[in-house]
């Protein structure tokens, strides 16, 4: 790959969904954007929901010169919104009404905005943006997700019923076949909100000038492969690919508990703490909290563990309170009695948040018992930690069989009946921490990190692919930005 010049001074505008999981890897993309390629960046930040978390990270006294943070207007979402909206179709119908607010500042921007960043469901803004601004799609997910994502439309018009009734795993042109269980939540009931909205946005991307991804060769070579060579892709135009990963937190905001958590990791030895904490949204059933207290207990390691109060009914009843407080240590209540008193010797329990970047990085961590959050799957493996993959909704399940099968560096929690029993989560725990299976995961782990940070480095494949973006942005700048959204940027893509 020929090298591409790191310095450009375009002005990018970015335009995240709500949630930390899309604000955190954009925020990290438009550091990097100011930091090494010197371009000017303003982030327009959704304030209607917006959790603590959201807004601690952004609001951060640290961010660089030439990162502006712009808060939008709150709106009003109580005539469309209730308690029983589902998350996607809650972010969807927010961000679609933030929509005048955004148009209103872009085009006090346009005079020196070269180019427009949203993520996979921002996509509304195709039918405003000027035509005279390019628009890249940051993809937050996985290329394993992009791929079923682009042959979402084909699969619609080809399958009658629904896709979890196929009788044969779906296949994804020139990519491993996805199991039906596995299949993310938005596209296992086709007449819900939920599929209709993932369609609507997903159908569009290719209207994009480039797709950027959060990956890199190393992580998912056969998908990229895909992505750039299968003859399915090149017919229905994917827009240039641009593998930017691993994006994760460098820091982050100091937490209530990260005192504790870190002066109780330095007295552990190397590698033996399993960190145990479900994401930014994720949420255990009280049976499964009760269960996984009981497991860890069983399996008699050092554990480090995020509790928040469980929901029976809703497995991302967090998505849009991340970084909230349960007050009076409710969540502790809701464990085995005695539970932390005879574990206290060994284990840690904290409330609902923890800094997660400084756990996975501390020595003392061996192994990360996760959602599989694509995020945090990102953070542990740059840091060199397997994980014990646990998913609970969106796309989650596809996440840890790539972690157990593809990439090797972790296993799957099996459940019985949607609960994963005590007895399974002893053996996965005492497998990962003192087993030989464990022991091959931390060293596939290990060389996923070097090949991280080999990619990440200054002339490493990431580093000039995102260098290349920089220069199209430029490139598309200095010629009167005359392309419009979903035209090629030919002469400076970078193929995967």
């Amino acid at each position: 790959m020929a090298t591409v010049a790191a310095s450009t001074n375009a002005h990018i505008a970015v335009l995240p969904s709500p949630g930390i999981g899309h604000v955190t890897p954009l925020l990290e993309l438009s550091k990097l954007l100011v930091t090494h390629h010197h371009c000017h960046v303003t982030f327009l930040n959704v304030t209607t929901e917006s959790s603590a978390a959201q807004n601690n990270l952004l609001h951060s006294p640290n961010l660089p010169p030439n990162l502006h943070v712009i808060d939008l207007p709150p709106v009003d979402l109580s005539n469309i919104v209730n308690d029983q909206t589902t998350v996607l179709t809650r972010l969807c119908l927010n961000l679609r009404e933030n929509l005048p607010s955004f148009n209103t500042i872009l085009d006090q921007l346009s005079h020196k905005s070269q180019a427009l960043i949203i993520d996979m469901f921002g996509t509304f803004v195709f039918d405003t943006i000027p035509q005279n601004i390019p628009v890249f799609t940051f993809f937050t997910a996985s290329a394993s997700l992009l791929a079923f994502s682009l042959f979402l439309p084909q699969l619609d018009r080809d399958v009658e019923g629904e896709f979890i009734d196929l009788p044969h795993p779906v296949q994804v042109p020139g990519c491993k076949p996805i199991q039906t269980e596995d299949l993310l939540d938005q596209v296992r009931n086709r007449k819900i909100d939920e599929y209709k909205w993932y369609l609507y946005h997903l159908s569009r991307v290719p209207m994009s000038a480039g797709i950027l991804l959060n990956t890199w060769q190393d992580m998912e070579p056969v998908t990229l492969k895909a992505l750039s060579e299968h003859p399915f892709y090149r017919k229905i135009n994917t827009p240039p690919l641009y593998p930017i990963g691993p994006l994760i937190k460098e820091t982050e905001p100091v937490t209530e508990n990260e005192p504790e958590c870190l002066a109780w990791l330095d007295k552990q030895p190397s590698g033996s703490v399993l960190f145990v904490t479900f994401g930014s949204g994720g949420v255990l059933s009280s049976e499964q909290q009760s269960e996984l207290a009981w497991g860890l207990e069983l399996s008699g390691v050092r554990f480090l563990w995020v509790v928040r109060v469980p929901n029976d009914a809703n497995a991302s009843a967090a998505f849009f309170k991340a970084g909230s407080d349960d007050a009076n240590n409710a969540a502790l209540r809701y464990l085995p009695e005695g539970f932390v008193e005879r574990t206290r010797d060994r284990g840690l329990v904290v409330k609902s948040w923890a800094p997660q970047v400084a756990i996975l990085r501390h020595a003392a961590t061996g192994a990360f018992l996760s959602h599989c959050g694509w995020n945090s799957t990102l953070e542990s493996v740059t840091h060199g930690v397997p994980l014990i993959a646990w998913p609970l909704y969106a796309e989650q399940r596809m996440n840890g069989t790539m972690v157990e099968e593809d990439a090797g560096v972790g296993v799957r929690v099996r459940s019985e009946g949607g609960v994963v029993g005590r007895g399974e989560i002893e053996r996965v725990v005492s497998m990962m921490m003192e087993g030989e299976e464990g022991k091959e995961m931390k060293r596939r782990a290990r060389e996923l990190k070097e090949s991280a940070s080999m990619v990440l480095g200054e002339g490493g494949a990431s580093f000039v692919t995102r260098a290349a973006m920089a220069n199209a942005c430029l490139f598309a700048g200095k010629n009167d930005c005359s392309q419009k959204p979903g035209e090629k940027l030919d002469k400076t893509a970078v193929k995967a």
